[in-house]
Parts: structure tokens; C-alpha cells; sequence
């Protein structure tokens, strides 16, 4: 802070000097023309010392951000000729502009960083990608004031070298410009008579280049990941998506709705993980687990409580009729009526355009499309521990088909992994009769949420019976005398725990093996590698859903797959960048858990100042009726503001509720709007208009309040 003030005083100081003897009269026009034979006979006489020192005043003016560089650049024309003048112009002022860079990144940067640390973070991504391209467009076009430029640059992550040569060459056309016309000083008039109409649209072209040689680099860049490979010249499809979970099937169905040509692949059954494995089965089973809850609790509503009897076979048997009931939304007759081509079989790519299937009735087809959307979902990830695979184990895609076999619930159930589904399993498992215990390595389970709700879902989960044990690692698996057991670590001591079945709910990994993807060259880790617009290494090939990430909802592969459609069939001509700025998430545990935006965890590891505004369920007369009274609402706003940052809902319906605050957040509308909506009563939905009013209090204009106390006591 020492050196900050003290460079600012040296600055201040320097400015108040350059105005204080009158200095700024040498740097217009008129003061120019005035002296110009006088600075000529110095220069004259001591060329070497003369041009030193112009060069060190004009580093000084353009560091300083001084009023007059325009007018040093004609001098440097009219005293040292074009080639001289341009010489030492050219460099001065890229390293005056690099001076000022560097104070404003010395004086400014972490100042605005703490105050603007989530817009910069974005602006820094795009600086790291394009910031050199950006600048150097910047530069060219004079329309844009370049100590401006300086100042703003140096309050990004763009490197000092890169800074420096880019305004060296972005500059140059400009100098010239300048310093050509004061070569004919006597002739210009006026600073604003150098930048006519015609030179101004000139640097407007100027500045448009870039763009163009942007495409043309694309262009090549385009023509080096192909070579090697022949594109038809003509193709089946218009579109071939591989997979049909909810990113295929959203993507089919809009490429099928624009009238495009389009086939749908899938090898496994239509609808995916969520309607299979996932989110239908899942939550049919919590709705079961919930309603024998409540038989336990009967006289919460005035009802003789009653010990359920569990027909396991019957619980399994409801899930899977529920999953038939709704697959025909999903099923190769309706997509085949909507204009999709549904092919079930294996896919693998052969060249950026063609696909071969290896169909289920042994048959094999090529395909060629222009473009292709892969969408081939996720599977459970199991950790490589010894002894797994002969432990039993069972995951979130095979407990369904395992477990119908079964005439009763698991008596001693395990659930490794405390994230959403291992919560929501262990939850209605233990509701449904099994002793449930829960293994999660991590120091709190549900890691993604604020360690106050993970508290919160830990003892409601310990309420219904879940022996929930964090900071557990699990070492391997081992049995002898039918007897099976996993060996978990804590604190260094080792402890067996016996089960019957054991769920590994430990994350899930993309499906991208098997596909040709190595073949081609195509990259990924965890999941494929794309950019903004869902594009593999291959233009032309897209991703959808869990295997593009970065988040795995059934609601984002769908979101997702528009963006994938749209682009393979009309990136041509528009491309649209994927909008992640939003996205909603539920985990239904009883009462569950929804959230949007930032969480207070968050807004402390990215050094956010939020303001926390709840409401808690208890005040609420529908929660009240219905003696759920558990939970909350959670709003982060920025001090003083109501712009919603993020929210969190504890509650019963907490996964409906949060469409309104997705809404807002949306589309830029505040706690105001919100509490200026009319909610019918009695509903769930009033608690978020409750919690805008408990922000509106939070925030009242006290002063104002007081003066509106006073005009009624007037009135009065």
C-alpha cells in the first residue's frame, strides 16, 4: 500500500507540474506551429540529444495519460522526417502505453479484482483465449481512445510482453498516419482535420480485418484437422446423433422438427439412463419409501400411526410399470413417427462424417451425415478397490434389475458415496425396512452444498435410521463363510462393516469408449473435450448431455442438445454459444434440496460480498396445514441489492419451488418483482415471496421511514 501511495504522489505531482507551468501549451497545435523553427535550429544543432529527449517526453506524456500525444506525433513528423519520426514514435508510445498498463495493474488491479472478481474472472478467460486478437483490433481503429485501452488492459490477465508488441504492430498503421501529416504541418489545420471522413472509415476497415483474417485462419485451421480424411460430396443424413437418452432425443426431435434429414442410434434402451436407471425409477421408489414414512407417522395428521408391510417384489414391480408406462414417450414408434430414422445398433465413427452401425440383427450399415452429435450418456464410475468384483456390488443402472429378484429389502444395506444418489437411495431403502449405512470419504456428504444444508440432510437422514459415517475411506473388499464385509479407514484405525448388498454410488463417468474416438483423435478425459459451441476437435462434430459435461442433469443434456442441433445444422451461418449461467439442480431426499446460482460456499472461496435473506418454512400457513414445517429459503443478493445471486430450498417441494428464482435469475428480474407478484394462498409458492419481503425489511430506507413518520404525525 506504501509504494502505491507513493507512486501515486509521484504521478499527481508530475501532472500537477505539466499543468502548473503551463507545459500543455507546447502540446497544441498552434503552440507547435509557434516554436517549430526554433525546435528545428536545436535539433539541428544536437540531432542525437534532441531526439533522446522527444523521445523521453513523449514515453512520459503517454504514460501519464497526458492530453497531447496526438499533436507530439505531428512534431515528430515535422522535426524528424516520416522515416525518423515513425521510428522513434513507434516505439515510444508503445512503451509509454506499456507504462501506463503496468501502473494501472500496479495501482488498480487488485482493488477492482475484489470488487468485481466474478465479471473479471470471465473477462480473463476470454483475454487468455483471444486477447492478443483483441487488442490488436482495438489498436487499429482510432475511434477508441488509447489511454483508455492502456488503463482497462491492465486491470486483465493479458501478459506485458504480449501487451507491448501487440500495441507496437497495432499501432503502426495509426502512426504513420499521424506522423506522415505532420511532415506537412503547415498544411493541417486542426488535430480533428487529420481523421476525415474517408481516413476514419479507412481505420474502421482497418479494424475490420482482423475478422477476416480471423476466418481465413479458421479456414486453414479447418483444412489441417481434416487433411487426411475425404468429406463425400454429398451426404445421407443432415444430422446422425449416437445415443438416445435425453440429449439424442431432444436433439432428433428439433433437427426432425426443422424438416432436416436425421438418424438416431442407440444400442441399449430408448430413453437412456433417466428413464431406465435413473430419475424414473429413482424417484418412483422415493414416492413409495415416502408414503410408508408417513404411515409410520400417522398421527402427525391426526391418524392411528401403522407399521407398513413391505412386498418388496410389489415396490419393485410399481418402479418398473412405471417405467413402461412412460417409455412410449421415448420409443422408436413415436420418434419414427415425428420424421426420425431410428436405428438400434452399435455406432463407431470412421471419418469425421461416417458412422458404421452394427445393428442388432447382426446386419452392419454406413452412414454418412454433415454433422454428428454424440450423446452417449454416462455410467456408474466403481473405484478399483480389491475385492469389488466379487463383493456383490450393485450400481445405480443395475439395483433395479438386481434387486426385483428380491422378496424382501436388503436386511443390511451399504451405500458407498454420500452424493445425491447415495443420499436419496440410503434414505428410501432405510424407509423401506433396510438398515442403511452410508460410506463417504469426504468430510461432509453432498460436497457441491453448503456445509450448513449437508448438515442438515445428515441428521434427516440419521432421523430415518441411515448410519451415516464421513471421512470414511474405503479400503477393499473381503468374505469368507458367506459372510461379506467392506474394511473402511478412519483416523488410521480400520473397521469392518457386514452387508447383504452393497450400493457403489461413488459419481459416474461419460460413455466414450468403443465409439472410434481414439481413432479419430478426437480428445477427452473425464468427458469430451468442446468449446462454447459443443464442437469436438472436428467442427462438424458435436457433443450433448453427461459425455460434454460440465454438469450430468437429464435438464441440462437437454439443454444442451438444442445448442447441438441448432449448430450442426446451421452453424454455417450462426452458431450459438451454450448459456450455463443458469442452471438448476434437485436432490430429493425428504425434505429436498434445490439450488440455483451461487451458494454461500462459493461466494467465500471467490471472495464474493453477498448478503443472506431467509425465510424459514415454519412461518408459512401452507407448510403449517400439512405439518411440513422443515426447511427453508436460502437467497443471496450483493449488499444492499436485490439482483438474486444464488438460492437454496429446503423444503418438501423445493424442486417446483425453485422455478421461480430460475426464472428471475434468468431473465435480470429481483427480489422486487418477485414480492410485487401476486402468489395465491395458500401455497408452497408464497415462501419465496416471503423471502423477498424478509429482504425488502432487511433493506428498508430508514431515513426515509423516519421523514414519512414525522408527515403522518402531521397529519394527524
Amino acid at each position: 500500500m506504501v509504494k502505491k501511495i507513493a507512486l501515486l504522489a509521484v504521478i499527481g505531482a508530475a501532472i500537477f507540474g505539466f499543468f502548473y507551468f503551463d507545459l500543455n501549451s507546447y502540446l497544441t497545435l498552434e503552440g507547435l506551429k509557434g516554436e517549430l523553427d526554433a525546435f528545428k535550429a536545436t535539433i539541428n544543432e544536437r540531432p542525437w540529444l534532441s531526439g533522446g529527449v522527444f523521445f523521453a517526453i513523449y514515453v512520459v506524456v503517454t504514460a501519464l495519460s497526458l492530453p497531447g500525444a496526438a499533436i507530439l506525433t505531428l512534431a515528430a513528423g515535422a522535426l524528424f522526417g516520416l522515416a525518423t519520426g515513425l521510428l522513434i514514435v513507434s516505439f515510444a508510445s508503445s512503451i509509454g502505453a506499456t507504462l501506463a498498463f503496468l501502473v494501472a495493474r500496479f495501482v488498480l488491479r487488485d482493488t477492482v479484482r475484489s470488487k468485481f472478481k466474478e465479471k473479471l474472472k470471465k473477462i480473463d478467460a476470454g483475454v487468455e483465449k483471444q486477447g492478443a486478437f483483441y487488442l490488436f483490433t482495438l489498436r487499429l481503429v482510432p475511434v477508441f481512445p488509447f489511454f483508455l485501452i492502456n488503463l482497462l488492459m491492465g486491470l486483465t490477465s493479458i501478459r506485458t510482453w504480449t501487451f507491448y508488441w501487440v500495441s507496437q504492430v497495432g499501432m503502426l498503421a495509426g502512426t504513420v498516419v499521424y506522423v506522415n501529416a505532420g511532415t506537412q504541418l503547415a498544411q493541417v489545420d486542426s488535430v480533428s482535420g487529420i481523421l476525415s471522413f474517408e481516413l476514419i472509415i479507412s481505420f474502421i476497415l482497418l479494424g475490420i480485418f482482423p475478422w477476416i483474417a480471423k476466418g481465413i485462419v479458421a479456414i486453414v485451421n479447418r483444412r489441417r484437422v481434416y487433411k487426411g480424411y475425404s468429406k463425400p460430396k454429398s451426404f445421407d443424413r443432415n444430422l446422425i446423433v449416437i445415443g438416445a437418452g435425453a440429449g439424442g432425443l431432444v436433439t432428433s426431435y428439433i433437427a426432425a422438427a426443422v424438416k432436416a434429414k436425421v438418424t438416431l442410434i442407440e444400442a441399449g434402451e430408448m430413453g437412456g439412463d433417466c428413464l431406465n436407471y435413473g430419475c424414473v425409477p429413482s424417484k418412483a421408489l422415493i414416492k413409495t419409501a415416502k408414503v410408508a414414512q408417513q404411515m409410520r407417522h400417522a398421527e402427525t395428521y391426526g391418524l392411528e400411526k401403522t407399521s407398513p408391510t413391505v412386498p418388496f417384489k410389489h415396490v419393485m414391480q410399481r418402479i418398473h410399470n412405471i417405467i413402461a408406462a412412460i417409455a412410449p414417450n421415448d420409443s422408436v414408434e413415436r420418434y419414427t413417427k415425428l420424421g426420425v430414422d431410428v436405428v438400434k445398433g452399435y455406432a463407431r465413427l470412421r471419418d469425421p462424417w461416417t458412422v458404421e452401425i452394427a445393428g442388432e440383427d447382426g446386419e452392419s450399415q454406413t452412414l454418412t451425415a454433415r454433422s454428428i452429435v454424440i450423446a452417449t450418456g454416462a455410467a456408474p464410475f466403481v473405484p478399483d478397490l480389491p475385492g469389488i468384483k466379487d463383493s456383490g456390488y450393485v450400481t445405480s443402472d443395475t439395483l433395479w434389475s438386481t434387486f426385483a429378484k428380491r422378496d424382501t429389502a436388503p436386511e443390511r444395506l451399504l451405500v458407498l458415496g454420500g452424493g445425491p444418489i447415495g443420499c436419496e437411495l440410503a434414505q428410501a431403502f432405510s424407509r423401506l425396512g433396510s438398515q442403511v449405512t452410508l460410506v463417504e470419504r469426504e468430510s461432509q456428504i453432498m460436497g457441491r452444498e453448503d456445509a450448513e444444508i449437508a448438515e442438515y440432510v445428515r441428521g434427516v437422514l440419521s432421523e430415518n435410521g441411515v448410519n451415516v459415517l464421513t471421512s470414511h475411506n474405503a479400503e477393499r473388499f473381503e468374505q469368507d463363510d458367506n459372510i461379506r464385509r467392506l474394511i473402511v479407514s478412519h483416523d488410521n484405525e480400520e473397521t469392518a462393516l457386514n452387508y447383504d448388498e452393497v450400493i457403489v454410488a461413488v459419481g459416474r463417468k461419460a460413455r466414450l469408449e468403443g465409439f472410434g474416438l481414439d481413432e479419430l483423435g478426437i480428445r477427452y478425459e473425464r468427458t469430451l473435450e468442446t468449446d462454447g459451441y459443443l464442437q469436438t476437435r472436428f467442427p462438424n462434430i458435436y457433443a450433448a448431455g453427461d459425455v460434454a459435461g460440465p454438469y450430468q442433469f437429464t435438464h441440462v443434456a437437454a439443454h444442451q442438445a438444442w445448442y447441438a442441433a441448432v449448430n450442426g445444422l446451421f452453424g454455417t451461418f450462426k452458431k450459438f454459444e451454450v448459456d450455463y449461467r443458469v442452471i438448476p439442480w434437485t436432490t430429493f431426499v425428504d425434505p429436498e434440496v434445490a439450488r440455483v446460482g451461487l451458494n454461500e460456499t462459493e461466494a467465500k472461496e471467490q471472495d464474493i460480498d453477498v448478503e443472506v435473506t431467509r425465510f424459514e418454512f415454519a412461518e408459512l400457513d401452507r407448510a403449517v396445514t400439512e405439518s411440513a414445517t422443515k426447511g427453508f429459503i436460502k437467497v443471496l443478493t450483493p449488499p444492499g441489492k436485490d439482483t438474486i445471486l444464488g438460492a437454496t430450498i429446503v423444503a418438501e417441494h423445493a424442486g417446483d419451488l425453485m422455478a421461480e428464482f430460475v426464472l428471475a435469475m434468468k431473465h435480470n428480474l429481483g427480489l422486487e418483482k418477485i414480492l410485487g407478484t401476486i402468489h395465491a394462498y395458500p401455497t408452497w409458492a408464497e415462501g419465496t415471496k416471503y423471502t423477498a419481503g424478509n429482504w425488502k425489511r432487511a433493506n428498508a430506507p430508514e431515513k426515509l421511514l423516519r421523514w414519512v413518520e414525522k408527515f403522518h404525525a402531521w397529519r394527524r
